[in-house]
């Protein structure tokens, strides 16, 4: 197996050609699905998946793309970023073109990745970016735009964009640390191979990875540039989760923590809950009413533009004032209930795990990775299973397998969290009984959207 893993790292190495016409293909594919259905009439009740190019798109990019593409990211690390990608090839593709200038300070915020992710999930909801293309054309290619603008003016020939500005740069790079498979460096060998009269040639690392301190998986894009690499660098397996047990005690932030506690089990399930909430549809009706009787009337509009707010009255879809407000008043309100809850439990399982540590609690955080991973694939393939509804194909199937992942997700956190406590020497038992009720409460948010 070991063997197998060295051979398929060096031939990424040794095929960066085809992998970079492979790239281009992708761009093409992608350009392609997103530019061409925005210039075409919304389909009718009538359209199918296979007979309207709108709905093949949706189903490819919503249904099929982006929840396998996260998938991917847990059983292979971000191979997905560094060999098919169209926004980090074109990144890098212009970075190799534009002014090189160097990466500026305030792109190296450590805080990007979660205002990126908020910001993109809280639009994409305002411009219904899931159910139409002009959002999505806004959205993504917005951010592919921004990912070939970025590559023109910083670096040369590197990925600033996915290092720094990408808005699921930190969700992959969470998502990755539970990957079996990672680049491992062997520092000895290293050394070793320093000591010799022949020039080395250096690595072309596009993600700008310290290479011979490189331990995680978090940054390393997968794409093999530095497979052998002095002898000391190979493609490997690793236990499920290592990273997380292991190597995020140090590695582990603030940042980090805000994005699993108020960013994928905060903001993306109050995304995932609003158009289903009966608290949502209470609080605007009765804000409607407050507004009316007071004559205030220009929030009860829907004039809104759609890159605003989502206005298709032809379909007879279309988003107030006050449905805006309220839509972002929800997920926000939802995300700090979420997020905070959960942090005082996790809190308190650091707590009775023994010392309190701000350190431990940032690593004890990385235990709910699995479980925020399940959550937002399930969001996003609950348009897949309304897709595939449309389409009248039978899906007795699909809430055991919701219930059977989630179950397996939960699993999958006490093992980290197990694993984690005992790294610290503490006293796992008692630990791990808060951190189970923090599992219940996610848990519960799921049951209200699919049984009530």
């Amino acid at each position: 197996m070991q063997a197998f893993l060295i051979q398929s790292g060096d031939w990424l190495r040794d095929h960066a050609r085809l992998i970079r016409r492979l790239q281009w293909l992708v761009v093409l594919v992608y350009g392609f699905l997103l530019i061409a259905p925005a210039c075409l009439a919304l389909p009718d009740d009538s359209a199918r998946i296979l007979n309207n190019l709108t709905l093949f798109a949706q189903f490819v990019f919503w249904g099929i793309w982006w929840p396998f593409v996260l998938v991917s990211m847990v059983l292979f690390g971000r191979l997905w970023c560094g060999v098919l990608c169209p926004e980090g090839a074109l990144s890098e593709w212009a970075a190799k073109r534009g002014l090189g200038r160097a990466i500026p300070r305030w792109m190296r915020w450590g805080g990007w990745p979660f205002v990126a992710f908020a910001m993109t999930t809280l639009y994409g909801q305002m411009v219904s970016v899931y159910q139409y293309p002009r959002p999505a054309l806004l959205v993504l290619g917005g951010s592919t735009v921004a990912a070939i603008a970025v590559g023109l003016v910083y670096t040369r020939g590197k990925r600033a964009w996915c290092r720094h500005l990408c808005p699921v740069n930190g969700v992959f790079a969470l998502l990755s640390k539970l990957s079996p498979l990672h680049y491992r460096v062997d520092e000895s060998a290293w050394k070793a191979a320093g000591a010799g009269i022949i020039p080395i040639r250096s690595v072309d690392c596009a993600p700008l990875m310290p290479l011979r301190h490189m331990q995680g998986n978090s940054g390393c894009h997968m794409c093999g540039r530095c497979s052998g690499h002095r002898g000391a660098i190979a493609l490997t397996a690793r236990p499920w989760g290592h990273e997380v047990i292991e190597l995020a005690e140090k590695d582990s932030n603030g940042w980090q923590s805000a994005l699993i506690l108020y960013g994928l089990l905060g903001i993306a399930l109050g995304a995932f809950h609003w158009t289903n909430s009966d608290v949502f549809v209470a609080v605007k009706l009765w804000l409607a009413d407050w507004l009316a009787n007071r004559g205030v009337l220009w929030p009860l509009a829907d004039d809104a533009p759609w890159w605003l707010l989502t206005h298709y009255p032809q379909v007879n879809d279309s988003l107030t004032w006050l449905d805006g407000a309220v839509l972002i008043a929800y997920i926000l309100t939802a995300a700090l209930l979420m997020g905070t809850v959960l942090a005082l439990l996790l809190a308190v399982s650091v707590r009775l795990a023994g010392p309190w540590r701000r350190q431990r609690f940032h690593h004890l955080t990385q235990s709910l990775i699995p479980l925020a991973a399940c959550g937002v694939f399930l969001g996003l393939s609950a348009l897949t299973v309304s897709l595939l509804k449309a389409e009248g194909v039978p899906l007795w199937w699909v809430l055991p397998l919701r219930v059977g992942l989630l179950a397996g997700a939960n699993l999958w956190c006490l093992r980290l969290g197990w694993g984690i406590v005992g790294r610290w020497r503490g006293r796992r038992i008692p630990a791990l009984v808060p951190l189970a009720l923090a599992l219940a409460l996610v848990d519960a948010s799921w049951w209200l959207l699919w049984w009530t």
